[in-house]
């Protein structure tokens, strides 16, 4: 293990607060003492089948722990999962099936060994206790915490306030996870500034059963490609880890300068002094080269990277264009969609809206507008098709 100043400098990088500081440069001066690493947790509700680079900031600093020589717990929320976290919401959660759960758990657990060491890693499902705990058990984790408390929470009271309905199963939901902390008998928890109530209900928790209190630490919540929105599949502003090196370059390099360097700090190890001496222009394509060598190769990266400067820095198309035949009665959100290039009417139009469809070099702002010619058809920045006539 480093020593603690060392250790703390890494694991302060990037976070937006810990509770406490002072708790942590503890709990690591015992850790080295008795050689024993602390028990760091991090969950996740495995809701969609798709990590992305927002998840990654807090998988990224756990891989940081290893490193350090710390244990890492990663909790699967099957059973939190079909409640749904209620933390940031105006609404009761879409509760999704058991079925559609182990799927998309499945699926995490192959794409977190991107970032984390597999062979230093504890994988546990929180369904392992609560679906063996009993009714009257049940009932007596309820009486540790109690309404008052829970309607402290800003997203509770507004709700209130607002007179929008407020269910039980999400007064219950921080109480779950925060007893999987007790469970676990985790020394720190990471969460996202949207999870910090629920992080907190970890520490009374622990404190009410006996337990030291986790330190917690809070992580910024990444914005997407928009620079407005938190990264989400729902806004479509997200970068996956399993998207293919040009697509994942290209979006890298439509996020704005002032975000490109939250992105430096959150999801690279890169010296922030020395990427601001940099031309904006050079240090977003290092940037981007660095996350696509991340979740693919030094090669994809380096061929990602000259495929971007050949079509954008030279003004050259693609190499095997994709080709689309129309009867030249479609519309332009109809030509988008089945052929492919957008993956919903939704995006189609909102790309419309944003400017960012081109066809032969001119900006169609119409979702109505009929493709009745051939010609070059360009979504975003990154994806082209060629329209042919013939069907």
């Amino acid at each position: 293990m480093q020593n603690i100043e060392k250790q703390l400098e890494i694991i302060k990088r990037g976070a937006v607060e810990i509770i406490s500081e002072e708790e942590l440069k503890k709990k690591l001066e015992e850790s080295a003492k008795h050689k024993k690493p602390l028990i760091v947790k991090a969950g996740f509700d495995p809701t969609a089948p798709d990590i992305h680079l927002g998840h990654t900031v807090l998988l990224r600093k756990m891989r940081q722990f290893q490193d350090l020589g710390h244990k890492a717990v990663f909790l699967i929320g099957d059973f939190t999962g079909r409640i749904g976290d209620p933390s940031g919401k105006s609404e009761l959660r879409k509760q999704l099936s058991p079925q559609v759960i182990a799927k998309n758990a499945q699926t995490y657990k192959k794409q977190i060994s991107k970032i984390l060491d597999m062979r230093k890693l504890q994988v546990v499902f929180n369904s392992k206790w609560f679906d063996k705990m009993k009714g009257l058990e049940f009932g007596k984790l309820l009486t540790h915490y109690t309404a008052t408390r829970m309607l402290e929470r800003d997203d509770f009271s507004l709700r209130i306030k607002e007179r929008k309905p407020l269910y039980m199963s999400e007064f219950i939901y921080p109480i779950l996870q925060g007893y999987d902390s007790v469970v676990l008998s985790a020394d720190i928890e990471l969460g996202g500034t949207d999870q910090k109530f629920n992080l907190l209900v970890g520490r009374d928790l622990q404190k009410d059963f006996g337990q030291a209190p986790q330190v917690v630490i809070t992580m910024p919540l990444l914005e997407g490609t928009d620079g407005v929105q938190k990264m989400s599949k729902s806004y479509g502003n997200y970068i996956g880890i399993n998207e293919t090196p040009n697509e994942m370059l290209g979006k890298i390099m439509s996020i704005s300068d002032e975000l490109m360097f939250k992105y430096y700090e959150l999801l690279t190890d890169e010296d922030l002094g020395k990427v601001k001496t940099m031309h904006p222009k050079e240090a977003k394509l290092g940037l981007a080269e660095i996350i696509v060598r991340q979740y693919h190769s030094q090669k994809d990266a380096h061929d990602a990277r000259l495929a971007f400067e050949r079509v954008f820095s030279q003004k050259e198309l693609p190499k095997d264009l994709p080709e689309y035949k129309t009867d030249g009665k479609q519309n332009i959100v109809s030509v988008l969609l089945d052929s492919g290039l957008v993956k919903s009417g939704n995006e189609a139009r909102r790309l419309i809206k944003q400017g960012a469809v081109l066809f032969s070099n001119q900006k169609i702002k119409d979702e109505n507008y009929i493709i009745d010619k051939e010609g070059i058809l360009k979504a975003g920045s990154r994806r082209f098709l060629k329209v042919l006539r013939g069907l």
